[in-house]
C-alpha cells in the first residue's frame, strides 16, 4: 500500500547555491496524490510544482524543477531521495523560497525528521514502472543506464584525480532500509578548486565545511573528515535514488552510473519513457512491495548525524 506522513515536519536552514533562508514543511496528503512542492512565497499564479522528470531543468549542480507559470524550486535531490528511502510516497512540500535547505549537506536529517513523525498506510496500492529492455545514455565521457530487475539496484562508478576522492564504485540493492543504513548520511563534496568557480557564477553561496564534504589533492578539508571511506560515491548513489524518484513511482531496474550526473539520470527517465515498449506501469503485489525502499527500515539503523 501507499504511504504518507503521519503528521507535518518542519525543516529550517540555508540554500546551498542561493545562500538564502529557508523554511519547508512536509504535509501528508492523500492516497494517489504523488509528490508536489508549493512556493508559499508565491501570492499569484500557480505555485504548485509536480515532483515529476518532466519539470526537471537541465542543470549540473543541482536538480530545479520548474511549473509552466515559470516558478521554481531547486536542490530537491536529497528530499526526494529521503522521501523515496522511507517508503513516502504521497506528500505536499510547502517551502518559502526557490531552494531547500541543504542542512547538513546529507539526506539524514530529512530522514530522521520523517521518520521521527511516523509513516501511516493507505489503502491504494502501489504504482511502479518496471524497465523492460536496457536504456542507455551517454554525454561528454559520462554514462547512465537501467535495466531490467525486480528491484531498484544502484550501481555507481566515480573516478576523480583528487587522490581524496579518486576512484571509487559500489552497488546496492535499495530493499530492506538500505538507503537510510547505508546512504543518508552521505554529503555533498566538492573539490576546492571548483569553489571558487561556483562562487563566480553565483552558485555554492551557502555552502561552508559544515554543508559540504571539499577536498584538495589528498587533503580533506572538512572538519572531522569523512563518514565513510567512500562518501563521495556514496553521496553519488543518494543523489540518483532522489533524481529517479522523479519517475512518479519507485522503479524496477538496475540503474548504473558512470561519472553521472543530475542531468544525465534527467535524460535517462526522459529516454525511458519516451521508449513504450522499455517500461510498463505495475501494481505493486506484496513480494514486490516487500522489495521497495523504505521497507524494512528500523529507526535504530538511521545514522545520528542530523
Amino acid at each position: 500500500m501507499q504511504h504518507t506522513l503521519r503528521t507535518s515536519v518542519t525543516f529550517k536552514g540555508v540554500g546551498l547555491h542561493s545562500g538564502a533562508p529557508a523554511t519547508m514543511v512536509i504535509r501528508p496528503a492523500a492516497a494517489g496524490y504523488g509528490i508536489w512542492f508549493k512556493r508559499t512565497d508565491i501570492a499569484l499564479g500557480d505555485a504548485l510544482i509536480p515532483a515529476l522528470y518532466s519539470a526537471a531543468e537541465q542543470t549540473p549542480l543541482c536538480t530545479r524543477l520548474i511549473n509552466a507559470a515559470g516558478v521554481a524550486v531547486s536542490t530537491v535531490e536529497h528530499v526526494m531521495a529521503a522521501l523515496a528511502g522511507c517508503g513516502v510516497h504521497n506528500a505536499l512540500i510547502e517551502i518559502d523560497g526557490p531552494e531547500i535547505p541543504i542542512l547538513d549537506g546529507s539526506a539524514a536529517p530529512f530522514v530522521r525528521g520523517i521518520m521521527a513523525r511516523g509513516v501511516r498506510g493507505q489503502m491504494t496500492p502501489i504504482l511502479a514502472y518496471q524497465v523492460l529492455r536496457p536504456i542507455t545514455v551517454e554525454r561528454d565521457g559520462a554514462r547512465a543506464s537501467l535495466r531490467p530487475a525486480d528491484r531498484l539496484e544502484i550501481e555507481f562508478h566515480i573516478d576523480f584525480a583528487d587522490a581524496a576522492i579518486g576512484r571509487q564504485s559500489k552497488t546496492l540493492d535499495m530493499g530492506n532500509g538500505t538507503f537510510a543504513r547505508e546512504l543518508c548520511d552521505s554529503r555533498t563534496f566538492c573539490r576546492r578548486a571548483d569553489v571558487e568557480h561556483m562562487h563566480e557564477h553565483g552558485l555554492g553561496l551557502g555552502g561552508t565545511l559544515e554543508n559540504a564534504v571539499v577536498v584538495d589533492g589528498n587533503t580533506i578539508l572538512t572538519p572531522g573528515g569523512l563518514r565513510h571511506a567512500d562518501e563521495a560515491v556514496r553521496h553519488k548513489m543518494l543523489d540518483a535514488l532522489g533524481d529517479l524518484a522523479l519517475a512518479g513511482g519507485p522503479i524496477l531496474g538496475h540503474y548504473v552510473g558512470e561519472r553521472a550526473g543530475h542531468t544525465l539520470t534527467n535524460a535517462l527517465l526522459r529516454e525511458l519513457f519516451s521508449a513504450p515498449d522499455a517500461v510498463r506501469a505495475v501494481l505493486c503485489d506484496d513480494q514486490t512491495t516487500a522489495r521497495l525502499p523504505g521497507k524494512g527500515l528500523v529507526w535504530g539503523e538511521i545514522p545520528e548525524v542530523a
